[in-house]
């Protein structure tokens, strides 16, 4: 089943976030809870953690480019849809 990393809630009046850098890069094996990436906002970086295990699929987001909260940044592949595609 594919995942989606979508950019969190950053801020009260925080509309959107710049992705800083990519930690892991398409193709890579990514962890629940392992960080994947950094994004930023004028007054804060963070970082942004994986929400499942599987393989980071697809990045839809460069770095330094910016998206809104609730965007969708990149797509995990779960090893549940990786084992059912073999």
């Amino acid at each position: 089943m594919d995942v989606e990393l979508v950019m969190p809630v950053l801020g009260e009046k925080v509309e959107s976030g710049q992705m800083r850098t990519w930690v892991k890069s398409e193709g890579d094996a990514v962890i629940e809870g392992e960080v994947i990436a950094i994004i930023s906002t004028p007054k804060l970086d963070m970082d942004l953690e994986s929400p499942a295990t599987g393989t980071l699929k697809t990045i839809l987001i460069d770095e330094d480019e910016a998206a809104a909260v609730g965007a969708t940044l990149a797509i995990i592949e779960t090893e549940e849809e990786a084992d059912a595609a073999a």
